[in-house]
Formats: structure tokens, sequence, C-alpha cells
């Protein structure tokens, strides 16, 4: 498994793609919640992302965590995350 130092550690390179796609949704949604105008639809499918990015991390740490290969995960559908709490 190829592995990157970061801030946080050394973190495998798919956990640091998922956190740099995490970042990228993070800072066009606020370039969208501080615009003049709001695309409500935009905004919608941006939190329906960053919920699914969050649950594929969450995924791949909860199989590192119990000697699983976090290879075995995948993105689930909007309709399993949204709901989630934070």
């Amino acid at each position: 498994m190829a592995a990157r130092p970061t801030m946080l550690g050394v973190m495998a390179d798919a956990d640091v793609d998922i956190l740099a796609r995490i970042q990228g949704l993070v800072d066009e949604e606020h370039t969208l919640r501080n615009g003049e105008t709001v695309d409500r639809d935009r905004l919608q499918h941006l939190e329906e992302q960053l919920d699914q990015c969050w649950d594929l991390l969450r995924q791949r740490r909860a199989k590192r965590e119990f000697d699983q290969d976090p290879k075995q995960t995948a993105v689930r559908p909007t309709e399993t995350v949204e709901h989630y709490e934070q």
C-alpha cells in the first residue's frame, strides 16, 4: 500500500486523494454560499458528494482498524449516506 506523510501522520494515497476531493468540494461550497446568488441544485449536489466522500473515508478507516482491506470499500448511494448524523 502506497502511503504519504501528512500533517496527520502517514496516510494511504487513496485517503489523501479523498481528503483532497473533500477540500475541493468544501471550497466550492463556500464559494457558492458566499456568492450573490446561490445555485440551490448545485449546493445540494455538493452536499451529497461530501456525505459520500466522508462515508467512504470512514469505511476505509474502519476496515483498516479491524485489519481488513480498505480497498474493499465503495461509494454508497446518496440515499444511504445523506441522512447520517454528523
